[in-house]
Order: C-alpha cells, then sequence, then structure tokens
C-alpha cells in the first residue's frame, strides 16, 4: 500500500530581532542598533549619555527597515545628543587619566629606576610617581601593553578600595553580603539585589574617594533597607554625611568616567 506523500510547508526564518545599520550624521557615519520589542508602542530612538550608542526600538522585527526611516528623520536630535557625549581617552602613553579625583598624565615608567623612587607608591608595572612636577602614573614595559596595564591596575585599585568601604559599612550596619562583584556598567554605578550580591562599577576609583565611600555605603545601607525610603536615605547619610556633595559630583561629572578607557567607541 503506497502512502500518501504530503507536500511539506516551508518555514521561513524568523526575521533578525537585533540589526545593525549606519547612518550618516553630518560629516560622520554613526554605526545605529535596530532592535525589536513587541512591549513597544511606537519607534523609540535614543543615544547613551556615556558611551554615544545609538539605538532605535520598533515594535516588531518586520518593522526594522521603518526604525531606520524613523532614526533618519531624527538626525538632528541624534546629532545634538552626541555633541554632549564626552570624547573618548585611550589609556596610551601620555594622555590625561582621572584617579581618585585628580587628573593625572600616563608616562613611561623605568623599572630599574623604581625601586629607588621614593615617590612612588607601589612596586609594579603601573605606579604613581609624587615625585613628579604635575601628577603622573607611571607604566612600564611596552607602550603597546600600556593600555591593558593601566586598566588592570584600575581594577584592582577599584577592587581593593571597594572591599574595603563595604568591610568598613557592613560592620558598621551590622550586615553582610553574599556577594560582591567588580563590573564595568554603563547604567548604575552599584546595585545591591534581593539576594544580598552587591555590585560596582571598576570606573568608581576615577571619581573623588568621597564619591566611591557614598555609593559603598548606598549599596551596603539597601541590605537593611531595600528601598530609597526616608529611613534608607536617613541611614546612609549617617554613613556619609557628606551624600549630597557625592550625588551632585555623579551628576555633573559621573558621565566623564566613561571617556577613559572606553567600553564602546562610537561609529
Amino acid at each position: 500500500m503506497l502512502g500518501i506523500r504530503r507536500k511539506r510547508k516551508k518555514i521561513r526564518p524568523a526575521p533578525p530581532a537585533t540589526r545593525r545599520a549606519l547612518l550618516k550624521i553630518g560629516d560622520r557615519t554613526v554605526e545605529i542598533s535596530l532592535r525589536a520589542n513587541p512591549r513597544a508602542h511606537r519607534y523609540i530612538v535614543k543615544v547613551d549619555p556615556t558611551t554615544g550608542e545609538v539605538s532605535v526600538t520598533a515594535p516588531s522585527s518586520r518593522s526594522l527597515n521603518q526604525a531606520l526611516d524613523f532614526a533618519k528623520k531624527e538626525r538632528n536630535w541624534i546629532a545634538g545628543m552626541l555633541a554632549n557625549v564626552p570624547l573618548p581617552v585611550e589609556l596610551t602613553l601620555g594622555a590625561p587619566l582621572m584617579f581618585r579625583g585628580v587628573v593625572h598624565v600616563l608616562r613611561r615608567g623605568d623599572p630599574l629606576a623604581a625601586g629607588h623612587r621614593t615617590g612612588l607608591t607601589a612596586m609594579g608595572p603601573v605606579s604613581i610617581d609624587r615625585d613628579a612636577p604635575r601628577p603622573t602614573i607611571r607604566v612600564t614595559g611596552q607602550p603597546e601593553h600600556a593600555a591593558r596595564r593601566v586598566r588592570d591596575w584600575l581594577k584592582a585599585e577599584a577592587r581593593r578600595r571597594i572591599m574595603e568601604r563595604v568591610a568598613e559599612y557592613s560592620e558598621i550596619l551590622g550586615v553582610q553580603a553574599k556577594r560582591v562583584t567588580i563590573r564595568d556598567t554603563t547604567s548604575r554605578w552599584g546595585s545591591c539585589s534581593s539576594a544580598r550580591f552587591l555590585s560596582f562599577s571598576w570606573r568608581l576609583v576615577m571619581a573623588p574617594p568621597h564619591v566611591l565611600d557614598y555609593v559603598v555605603a548606598h549599596e551596603v545601607a539597601h541590605l537593611r533597607e531595600l528601598n530609597h525610603e526616608p529611613r534608607f536615605w536617613r541611614l546612609v547619610e549617617e554613613i556619609v554625611p557628606h551624600m549630597k556633595r557625592s550625588q551632585a559630583w555623579l551628576e555633573e561629572h559621573g558621565a566623564t568616567l566613561h571617556r577613559y578607557a572606553p567600553r564602546t567607541r562610537p561609529a
């Protein structure tokens, strides 16, 4: 008995939910992320104030072409937003770098002379030269390795200082975090989850010390009060009386911390 062969229906692959496109804005070409979100009821264009990444959200993956057309109509607005994004600074020798609220200059260091220089804060590939006429960070080794060495040093310094403050403020409040992670986030300087996990941006080490202290105190206080009620703010201010000054600094200068060793660069 012969079976009846049924014609198989071709399954078309679903359109991609994210796509990249190039958009001419003035005298530059900018890469744009086109994203589909079924919960969106209209087209939404955004410019990340720290990285300059441009994205357009569309209601569906089938309308991504229209999303690009929408971005073209918003060229002037996008250009205005990009003009406010801090220019990126690569960690090369001769470049400026903010560390603990002070702008230093990166200079090549002499590993043989490092041990004889009393102004250096620590032995190693990256050190602060306090004998220099202006704030200076010395980097030994080949110039092409400077960026990686400085970035690793900054992250190590951030971890050390943040962990010290977490321990100090946790003891004051009688709380304990289950885990502390150091990351490179663009939207938050710190966070506390309901699982008692704390997370911080390593870029806080570039800000003035009182700013790092405030952010750590803020998140450690959430281990007691996982909210932003008046009782929470009173708790934070008891630990760091300079709370408002630190908040004001982040509001005015926080975005500039992302210009150094940028996570991503506008096309």
